[in-house]
This record gives structure tokens, sequence and C-alpha cells, in this order.
């Protein structure tokens, strides 16, 4: 890409690449840009592996250059199933860092995070205000293990109102980093007072990296036994049916479970997988929650009353407990929220065949559950009980006559006493530890 511009001083030639950095822009005029597309231009040459090169000659122009390898031929075709785990639109998509939900209306600096993000391991999704925040949330898209918002945000709720509103429906202390060029009084002191960490604005990403670093845990590596293994390898030859009307959510299953040993079966309704099951059938259901017609939790209650013995494990996008625990009393032996981790999901599965060929295993499973549920107080017991009915921490805390923030510091305790990351995975622990009694909640 050539130019005849004023040209570059060649030491400028590496300060060019960094963000907000602007040669003829020193009164920070922003109807002159941002300073941000050489640096998005260098971040997407590392994130591909193409080099990024520049010439200049001052008063004469300037030349840049990508380098571009040619692909040779047989190549493998880079969207086969397997690819689908790292595209960003697919609910499997693979995380090899944290989910971190991006909110700012500026799309210059939602792309510049969003590239940084991405190419530091992390799974991201961008919202351009709390409204539309909240919906990526409530559907399920993503589930953010960190928030990155800006503090001025459109449409009536600012950064702080966003970080509130997701926690409650997270139902957990999710980080929360707000970004501001707002130095008045007023904003430092409200933010100030909310449980989070600020960022100046221009955001340096160095900075940026570190505080993401400091807020979220180190990732967790676990390694198989020889004993899991031989449990793992038990269960091949097994069918695992999985229904589910994405059929890009159903290859990307299909890949992951085959490449682990499992047979697969897809299918995108639950008509269509009653048509050709046979109750004599040996394997494991993966299924979708929220399907056209007959609907995931309809087709298990059905299945019930024929006495099936196919293990269920019910997949949806909603982060819902009266979903969840319609769920479990109808039947199924697991929930998995999406985006699934793909780890996660093949020891769901795996976990369902040991249960069903060892009655030890499910016993002891829900001994387990009731062992965590018993290290709660009385009072925290109480407060699960109106959680998981639906109540919301300020109906809880007017109920009960004590402050939301304690109510919130219970459900915190609650959700780390018992190892549950979700409000439907601690309903499951709930009702496995009431399994004499699945259709009532603890009390």
């Amino acid at each position: 890409i050539c130019d005849t511009g004023p040209g570059i001083p060649e030491r400028e030639f590496k300060s060019i690449f960094e963000e907000y950095h602007q040669l003829d822009n020193a009164a920070r005029e922003r109807s002159r840009g941002l300073g941000l597309g050489l640096s998005i231009v260098s971040g997407l040459g590392k994130l591909l592996g193409h080099r990024v090169r520049v010439e200049s000659q001052p008063g004469k122009g300037s030349v840049f250059t990508v380098d571009v390898a040619l692909s040779p031929d047989g190549a493998q075709d880079p969207h086969d199933r397997r690819s689908l785990l790292k595209d960003e639109t697919s609910t499997f998509a693979k995380r090899q860092g944290a989910a971190i939900l991006i909110v700012d209306d500026d799309p210059d600096i939602r792309e510049l995070l969003e590239l940084y993000l991405k190419e530091e391991g992390h799974y991201t999704a961008t919202a351009a205000d709390g409204v539309s925040a909240m919906a990526l949330v409530t559907r399920g898209d993503i589930r953010p293990d960190l928030v990155l918002a800006d503090y001025n945000l459109p449409k009536g709720m600012d950064g702080l109102e966003v970080g509130a509103k997701l926690r409650e429906v997270l139902h957990s202390q999710t980080p929360v980093v707000i970004l501001t060029g707002d130095i008045s009084t007023g904003t430092l002191r409200d933010i100030a007072s909310f449980d989070c960490v600020t960022l100046r604005k221009p955001v340096k990403l160095t900075e940026l990296g570190q505080i993401i670093e400091r807020l979220l845990p180190a990732p967790v590596i676990k390694l198989h036994s020889s004993a899991q293994i031989e449990t793992t390898k038990s269960s091949f030859g097994s069918v695992v049916f999985v229904v589910d009307d994405d059929i890009t959510i159903c290859e990307a299953m299909r890949a992951i479970l085959e490449d682990d040993g499992h047979k697969v079966e897809t299918y995108s309704t639950s008509e269509e997988f009653l048509q050709t099951y046979r109750r004599d059938q040996e394997g494991c259901l993966l299924l979708d929650a929220y399907l056209p017609g007959m609907n995931g939790i309809e087709l298990l209650r059905r299945l019930h009353h024929v006495n099936h013995r196919l293990p269920v494990i019910i997949i949806t996008g909603n982060s819902e407990v009266p979903m969840a625990v319609r769920a479990m009393k109808a039947g199924a032996v697991d929930l998995i929220e999406k985006p699934i981790n793909p780890e996660d999901l093949l020891a769901s599965v795996n976990t369902a065949f040991e249960q069903a060929r060892d009655s030890n295993k499910l016993h002891g499973s829900r001994e387990a559950a009731a062992k965590a549920i018993s290290s709660l107080t009385t009072r925290q017991r109480q407060i699960m009980a109106l959680v998981l009915a639906g109540q919301p921490s300020k109906n809880i805390a007017a109920d009960l006559g004590i402050s939301q923030r304690t109510v919130e510091n219970h459900r915190a305790a609650i959700m780390e006493k018992t190892g549950s990351k979700s409000l439907p995975a601690l309903a499951r622990l709930a009702l496995a530890a009431h399994w004499n009694d699945p259709l009532e909640l603890p009390t």
C-alpha cells in the first residue's frame, strides 16, 4: 500500500504501530481519528502470522507491506468440523483463557480490545450498551468471567449499573473493569464506591493485560488418573445421541465426541429422535432444552414415562434456575450451559456413562452432594431455598429482615462452599442431595 503523503521519520517506524499514537495530531482532535488503525493492523498481522513492514521517506511518502504466505496444495480445509471450536460465533468456542464481555459504545475501542483479548487467548463478546450486554448474557451467548465496561454508555445505564445488574443476573461477584476518560469528582467518587477496578482512557493494553491476569484465577489443568482413563474407555462403543436444531452445534459436538472414541447420532428435533429410538438402546442423550415443536423437557418426560434407560444431559443457553429444576425433576443426570467447553462436555458424558453402569458411583455422587449442602449454615440453606425459588436478593433481604449486602455475601459463600459455578449447577446439587424426595427443594 503506497501513498505520496508527508512520510514518516525512521525513528517513528516502531511507535506508529502503538495504540493511540498519531504523528500529526498533538491536540488529540477526535475528528482526525484515534490512532488505532495501524495498531489493529499490527495485531491482526500477529494473529494471522502475517508480517507487516513499513518503508518511508519524509516529504515523499510511505509504503506498507503485508506478507501473506500462500497455502500449499492439499492443505487442510480451514472450515472443517474441528475449526468450529475456534469460530467466535460458535457456542462451542474453545476457550484458552477467560470469557470476557466488552461493553463500549465506541466501535474502534471495542475492536481494539477484542483483537487484543483474542490474541491473548480469551473468548470475547461485545456490546455497545448495557441493554445489549444484558441480552447477550440472558440469552446464554456468554457467561463472562470478567466484564470490561466503559463508564459513559448510552441507553440509560452507565458502566457501574451494567456491572451491578450483570452480577445480579450471574449471581456472582464477577470482576468488573471500568474504563473512563471522565476525571470529574462525582464520577471518580461513584466508581470508588463500587467494587471494581478503574482503568483510564486511552487504555494501555499491557496495563489491561496485567489487570486481567490479577483479577482472574489461574486455569486449573485436570490430569486423568489411570482409573479414569479405563472408565472412559469402557464407555466406547455406546452411542451418544445429540438432539439440537442448530446444525453447527451438532457437528461441533460430533467432532469432539468422535475424537474421544464415541459413536454419535445427531437429530434436529425430538420427533425425529423418537422415530428411530428403541427403548433397549444403550447410550447417552445430549438434549437441547429449547427445541422447536416438542422441547427437550417434554421429550425427557416422555422417555421417563416409557421407562427408558438413557442417561440424559440437558443443554441450554439460558441460565434459568426454574428450567434446571424442571430438567432434574424430569430425570436429567446433568445440565450443561452454553457456551460449552469441550472438556466439560466429555467429562459430563463420561460421568453419565459411569453412573448408568455403576449404581455405587451414582450413590457416591449423591452422598457428595448431600455433604456439600450439609456444610451450609441454617441461614445459608434458608437463603439458598429462596434463591432457587427464583427470589431476587432484594426480596430475600426484605423477607428475612436483613440487608441486601448480607444476602449477597451469603449467596457468594453458598456458591463457594458447594463449588457451584452457576445457579443451575446449584439447583442440580440441591436436588441430588435430596434425591429421596426430588420433587421438593431444600428448606
